[in-house]
């Protein structure tokens, strides 16, 4: 599993960013994509929100990869 680690100040980060940050997705238009075809999970939910937060223990899942914020 890889960690991302949030930023101390803000506690939280956008689906979205996650996906552009970890290279995932390129752009956030291809992040967008990416959220609403349904292949995103978070703590093994399917989410179509780009804008969901996530906070410290939440688990993002995409094609096979599993990315734990800390």
């Amino acid at each position: 599993m890889e960690m991302f680690q949030l930023r101390a100040e803000e506690g939280f980060i956008r689906l979205g960013q996650v996906l552009k940050a970890s290279g995932i997705a390129d752009s956030g238009a291809e992040a967008k994509q990416i959220i609403q075809s349904g292949e995103v999970c978070v703590n093994g939910e399917i989410e179509t929100r780009r804008g969901r937060k996530l906070y410290k223990g939440d688990i993002l899942s995409f094609g096979g990869r599993e990315i734990e914020m800390e």
